[in-house]
């Protein structure tokens, strides 16, 4: 009955969705801009951390466009609290990587947090269900209470790569015996610089011998 009154429509062409299909049509499947890293072998984004600190394995599931329809999708999901889409997003990259021998080694699948203000305000994190849907593919934990934000920022997307790096963003672990002697994937929605990837990082690497992969669904 619901299906009646309100039916699921595609969030990028605004067609009917068919049995079987979720957040997006397989026409407009067909039409992002898949990344992928982890599948084609690319260490495009690994390298972005070169220097920085070590990670073992780094991959985005697409390319963030503007305009186009990753940014309509990511902004369907932060600001219209359109949450399928992590999900969505999740399962999908869930499903590859636990086809993948190096993220099979993954014993722990830790989000990027929100300050708790803005948790409150938008009611979720927007990584959550990407996370969580990683975490239940890999048979692993999916834990939030380890990495926790300190301090307030506006969103990163839109500001200038200058801005970015100097926005200030606090973090601090707790509960690090749980992540000792751990691969660990630290997961976000879109990656830019790195700036934001780095400080969470940091904070996971002050646990013993702690190991770090990264998962985002997009990369600018």
């Amino acid at each position: 009955m619901l299906n009646l009154l309100f039916p699921k429509v595609c969030i990028g062409c605004k067609e009917l969705l068919y049995k079987g299909e979720e957040v997006l049509c397989l026409e407009c499947i067909h039409s992002l801009p898949v990344a992928s890293f982890h599948k084609t072998g690319s260490e495009m984004l690994k390298d972005k951390f070169y220097g920085r600190f070590l990670v073992k394995n780094a991959t985005a599931l697409v390319y963030f466009q503007k305009r186009g329809l990753t940014q309509e999708l990511l902004h369907n999901l932060k600001y219209r609290g359109k949450k399928e889409i992590s999900s969505f997003f999740g399962k999908w990259m869930g499903a590859e990587l636990a086809e993948i021998n190096q993220y099979r080694e993954i014993e722990m699948v830790i989000p990027v947090p929100l300050h708790k203000q803005k948790l409150k305000k938008r009611g979720f994190n927007q990584v959550e269900g990407f996370g969580k849907e990683i975490a239940l593919a890999l048979n692993v934990p999916y834990r939030d209470d380890i990495l926790i934000k300190i301090s307030k920022t506006g969103s990163q997307v839109f500001k200038t790569r200058v801005l970015r790096f100097e926005a200030e963003e606090l973090f601090y672990t707790q509960n690090l015996g749980e992540i000792k002697n751990k691969h660990v994937l630290l997961v976000d929605d879109i990656i830019t610089t790195g700036a934001t990837l780095e400080k969470c990082a940091l904070q996971l690497l002050k646990g013993e011998n702690v190991n770090i992969s990264i998962a985002t669904i997009a990369t600018s």
